[in-house]
């Protein structure tokens, strides 16, 4: 067997492997010794079919089959040859040749990696606390979860909800489908586009107000980004909102036992605290990804970026399935989603690697820590552990996630680490 392998790009591969006419014959002659004692000639005894009348009349199939077997019998012997490790699905073309078999395969190879980069990764740790302000914004959001709404008699003002009924024009041409009937805007939460709930403020239930805004240009519809738009709306009702008391009923709707403001305030305060350990630890672990990438450059497979892409389809998939619609109708191209897929490739490769290079085990009671924690927050949480160790592929997700966060730990710990202390709103609201 005879290998030639040409570099065509930076990880892409032409391999092209040539076999002796002598191992075909043999292989042949094999094949068509075996297939004389079975096959039925008119003219002949069942297994006395002289074997030029077999190849006469399977030759040409006998030869393909022996392609077939020849490229799976050399292919890995010829990668290990050429010390050669692929990556994705090869191309294999058999070329016509007189004498012997040969083929080419193309495919793509893993890159080499150097880690130098990994050791003195400059990292800023971000480090906060929950302090009893930021418990006082917490509970007031809960209060304005469970908040109730009462119609008045007034001009609406921030904070109000007003139920409306509106269309839209722009350039002549209604895109409110006719009219929008009992639409409820809370003014100030800046959910419509920029100056619509400004236009509302000061108006009372009857009112009618004719008003003109302008779409961002970033705007989700392209027809209507940064074009002007005339609304016409009716007021139905004005609401303002009422603040539940912080009582024995509010602090038992979430699901806390005790009805005293200061076992509730300490229930509160620790789960805030067990999110933002998590947010942490999620921003460090972000911060160690982007230096890493930035240190140790490479140039990711096109087959697992466009594996990674896949993935990163789906859920916009499975949405398109729900609203019986077509992925081209969501109009995603690909390059929105090739640079991240490249980065989530690059990194997996290079923490692959680490782990190689280091001899990384998991840490099994860290798996089993994973589980139970996931499990906690569940009615029957042994059911949970019980679910995930009961199949491998449930099982192996939680170790793979655990050992990216150890190598993560071990990163750290060669790294130049500063800390930076921050709100927990800083860290929280901008997850």
């Amino acid at each position: 067997m005879q290998v030639s392998v040409e570099k065509t790009s930076e990880l892409s591969r032409k391999m092209t492997v040539s076999v002796p006419e002598a191992v075909v014959q043999e292989k042949m002659a094999e094949r068509l010794k075996s297939l004389a004692r079975e096959v039925k000639v008119d003219g002949f005894r069942p297994g006395k079919v002289p074997s030029h009348v077999v190849k006469k009349l399977y030759g040409d199939k006998i030869r393909n089959e022996i392609a077939t077997d020849l490229i799976n019998a050399t292919f890995y012997d010829a990668l290990k040859d050429q010390d050669l490790n692929p990556v994705g699905h090869p191309h294999f073309q058999p070329l016509d040749e007189s004498e012997g078999f040969k083929y080419t395969v193309v495919f793509e190879v893993y890159p080499d990696i150097s880690l130098d980069g990994a050791a003195g990764l400059e990292v800023v740790r971000p480090v906060a606390a929950v302090s009893d302000s930021d418990v006082d914004d917490m509970i007031e959001k809960l209060r304005v979860q469970k908040q109730t709404w009462h119609i008045i008699d007034r001009p609406a003002q921030e904070h109000d909800r007003v139920t409306i009924s509106f269309s839209g024009t722009s350039e002549d041409v209604n895109f409110t489908d006719g009219r929008v009937e009992n639409f409820e805007v809370i003014c100030g939460e800046k959910k419509m586009i920029p100056g619509f709930e400004d236009h509302l403020i000061g108006l009372e239930t009857d009112a009618n107000k004719i008003f003109s805004v302008t779409f961002p240009d970033d705007y989700g519809n392209a027809a209507l980004a940064g074009k002007a738009a005339e609304f016409n709306v009716d007021v139905i009702k004005v609401e303002e909102p009422a603040l539940p008391e912080i009582d024995a009923e509010f602090i038992k709707a979430y699901g806390i036992e005790g009805d005293s403001v200061e076992s509730f305030r300490d229930d509160v305060k620790n789960n805030m605290e067990r999110e933002l350990e998590q947010a942490l630890r999620a921003k460090l672990k972000n911060a160690v990804m982007d230096a890493l990438y930035e240190k140790i450059p490479l140039t990711a497979p096109n087959a697992l970026v466009d594996l990674e892409v896949e993935n990163l389809l789906k859920p916009y998939i499975e949405t398109a399935k729900r609203q019986n619609m077509k992925l081209e109708d969501l109009k995603l191209p690909r390059d929105v989603f090739e640079e991240q897929a490249k980065r989530r490739v690059a990194l997996g490769l290079i923490l692959s690697e680490i782990v190689h290079e280091n001899k990384m085990t998991v840490d099994n009671d860290k798996v089993r820590s994973t589980i139970e924690d996931m499990a906690k927050s569940y009615e029957r949480p042994e059911d949970v552990v019980s679910w995930y160790y009961s199949d491998e592929k449930r099982l192996g997700d939680v170790q793979q996630m655990v050992l990216e966060d150890q190598t993560i730990e071990w990163l750290v710990a060669q790294a130049k680490v500063t800390d930076e202390t921050v709100k927990f709103s800083d860290v929280m609201d901008r997850r």
